[in-house]
């Protein structure tokens, strides 16, 4: 979005205090108001803005800085912090259709403050909302308004104890009863119960249920989605024939209450099958609008794709978060120095900068995609709700689902590397539960298994590049598709004979040469997956084997290469388009280019084994190029931060404030925490147990 006024920066963006940091800012390429601007547009700095003063200001949303919360503490507070929430609506419904960034802005915002609430108003509103309105039809719209006002409280009930990444083989089952005009919901063992449903182990009172749909006769028709009240929302009882509770704690995300439910002959009526993609008439005859069940999985996958894509999003929140700490404490944190009497701040450090500055720049990368795939979503789901029953919708949502199951792994171990590099560059001082680095590591750990383990994940995006692979080879079809992801791969022969060329680090300092790298890369390891695959088959594995055993070295970095590529594109094409100001295009463009040059820099050994590198030069360089732009972003680094970063309230972090005062933040937190001045409540018990010690002693 481009800036609409520079008055609008300065009444939406306040100067942030002085303080140490100021050297560095000071000393910044660009300004840092006129990036935010560019980057978020008026409309999402005035939202942040909204929520973050909103929950600042109000007592609910206090921090309990030195409270340990038991379990039962969290699930309320965070229930009734997501009441307040409902009640100050930021959005309307209608805010949400015509602009989705809003609808991310408000999640990251929650999930900044604490992600206990941001998830738990994610699966309420988003994840049990979207997925009403995008799977079902007219007839469900009155859920709608009952989501807003909190007649009933939502959950989202597709993983079983026994199956979870695999979501084709859940047991749940809904037959259809005629008879009645309604679908009976049932679990046949335990190993069926819904398992690991946020939200369902105390406040949900209605489910979005996935079953196995079957008619009379006994035909199934595979995985449907279902509406099913599990309490009632006066009592918060279960309804007749349910059994549902709560899982405990958890490693994190404590305040999201986790749950189970067994159902044992539920019925419900027809109309509470979401039918978008397939129904059943009152007499029990099941129909679809699309021509085969290709047609209708893909259709169906763009809005089981919702999220995954929330999940890219919030992991790079996280990642935001413990970048903001780390860097703003590297800036102010001296150790050593040229001479006994000089110490300088550990970001001068190149080694400091090469183990940060990377993931700064995967920030901007990846918070760019994450905005453009959530549009994408939009797209599809909103030609759902308009009964697009087109090839090309279905070919939309096989291209967003296989960019979402990479794009979760992508960004949620990124996240994962990034959060414990951050808590180790800052020394002792990172391992202080009071700095947040623990828990943002812990908040970020479930999003590399929920929603789908990443590794099986991956394996999703690469059957999807190997099934286009397969028709273009088998039958001529052009490599296509609806967002123009794979669409070079149409030149895929012609790719796969280019090499590295690039004659100087200089060279290396654009995105346009890791592109072009990355391009061969995802060529070559199609046609290496593909050519494996097709040897396992000839010596005889069958289709499960042969996939099975091309997965490590093969389709796993052929899916983590395609959507690092796509990555590396979408933001390579936003920071050299024409609209970008004139004094922000050195900065975004060295960003793009150290995310891309680093990312592929993983990848450096297989570079070489194809062929694309020869010689020691082209891995020096690309080294010598990320080492090149990490120093030419040091002194950026602070006023991008500033950019990213919440208000001091919101980031939680003494070490991590605002205004740079390390050491003086620090030591108010610890005062704090510490409580100097009270005697620790076991002093008693322990002095009584000591004086009888003693008098046992002298007795003997």
């Amino acid at each position: 979005m481009a800036p609409t006024s520079e008055g609008g920066a300065e009444a939406l963006l306040p100067d942030l205090p002085k303080g140490p940091l100021q050297a560095y800012r000071s000393r910044a390429s660009f300004c840092w108001k006129e990036l935010a601007l560019f980057l978020e547009g008026e409309d999402v700095l005035r939202l942040k803005k909204t929520i973050f003063s909103t929950l600042e200001n109000d007592p609910l949303f206090a921090h309990s800085h030195g409270e340990e919360l038991c379990l039962e503490k969290c699930r309320e507070l965070s229930f009734l912090r997501c009441l307040r929430l409902l009640e100050l609506s930021f959005l309307s419904m209608e805010d949400m259709v015509a602009s989705p960034l809003l609808v991310q802005t408000l999640i990251a915002c929650l999930g900044m403050y604490d992600w206990s609430l941001g998830i738990k108003f994610l699966l309420h509103m988003l994840t049990f909302g979207s997925a009403i309105y995008s799977s079902g039809s007219k007839r469900h719209l009155k859920y709608l308004p009952k989501i807003f006002n909190m007649e009933i409280f939502g959950c989202f009930a597709v993983t079983e104890l026994s199956h979870g990444s695999n979501a084709k083989a859940v047991r749940t089952t809904a037959h259809y009863d005629p008879t009645t005009e309604e679908f009976i919901i049932h679990t046949p063992d335990f190993e069926a119960a819904k398992f690991w449903v946020g939200n369902m182990g105390k406040t949900a009172t209605h489910a979005v249920v996935f079953a196995q749909l079957y008619t009379p006769g006994g035909q199934c028709h595979g995985l449907h989605s279902f509406v099913v009240q599990i309490r009632d929302p006066k009592t918060l009882l279960p309804m007749p024939g349910v059994m549902v509770g709560d899982m405990g704690k958890k490693l994190g995300l404590n305040g999201v209450d986790s749950g189970f439910a067994m159902f044992h002959k539920v019925r419900i009526p027809r109309q509470d099958l979401l039918n978008r993609t397939g129904d059943v008439t009152p007499e029990g005859t099941y129909v679809t609008p699309f021509k085969d069940d290709k047609q209708r999985f893909g259709a169906s996958l763009g809005t089981l794709s919702f999220g995954r894509v929330a999940i890219v999003g919030m992991s790079i929140v996280n990642l935001k978060l413990a970048v903001s700490i780390a860097l703003r404490f590297s800036a102010t944190r001296c150790q050593f120095g040229p001479t006994d009497g000089e110490e300088v701040p550990v970001l001068e450090y190149q080694m400091q900068q090469w183990r940060l500055l990377p993931y700064l720049a995967a920030i901007y990368a990846l918070d760019h995609f994450s905005k453009s795939l959530f549009l994408d979503l939009a797209e599809l789901q909103q030609g759902l709700a308009g009964t697009d029953h087109s090839a090309r919708q279905a070919e939309l949502g096989r291209e967003i689902h296989a960019l979402a199951s990479a794009g979760k792994p992508l960004a949620s171990w990124t996240a994962q590397r990034g959060i414990q590099e951050c808590r180790e560059a800052c020394g002792g001082h990172g391992y202080l539960a009071v700095n947040r680095l623990g828990d943002l590591r812990n908040d970020n750990d479930p999003n590399c298994t929920y929603e789908g383990d990443n590794n099986v994940l991956l394996q999703q995006t690469s059957s999807y590049l190997l099934s286009l692979l397969a028709r273009h080879v088998q039958g001529g079809a052009r490599i296509e598709s609806p967002l123009r992801t794979v669409d070079f791969l149409e030149a895929y022969p012609d790719i796969l004979g280019r090499r590295f060329t690039c004659p100087s680090v200089d060279g290396c300092l654009d995105s346009a040469v890791p592109l072009a790298a990355y391009e061969w890369l995802v060529c070559y390891l199609l046609r290496e997956s593909h050519q494996k695959l097709t040897q396992e088959k000839r010596s005889g594995s069958n289709d499960f084997e042969a996939r099975n055993n091309s997965q490590v070295y093969y389709c796993r970095p052929l899916a983590l290469a395609f959507l690092e590529l796509t990555v590396v594109r979408r933001f390579h094409e936003y920071t050299h388009q024409p609209h970008v100001p004139p004094g922000l295009r050195a900065v975004l463009g060295r960003l793009s280019a150290l995310y891309a040059l680093w990312s592929l820099s993983q990848h450096t050994a297989l570079l070489y084994q194809g062929g694309y590198f020869s010689g020691e030069r082209a891995g020096k360089m690309i080294q010598n190029a990320i080492l090149d732009l990490c120093s030419k972003l040091k002194d950026d680094a602070v006023a991008l931060v500033d950019v990213i970063a919440p208000p001091d309230f919101v980031l939680d972090s003494p070490i991590g404030r605002a205004d740079g005062e390390l050491y003086k933040n620090l030591w108010t937190a610890v005062l704090l925490e510490s409580k100097v001045l009270e005697r620790p409540p076991w002093w008693l018990e322990f002095s009584s147990r000591k004086h009888r010690m003693g008098s046992l002693k002298s007795k003997l």
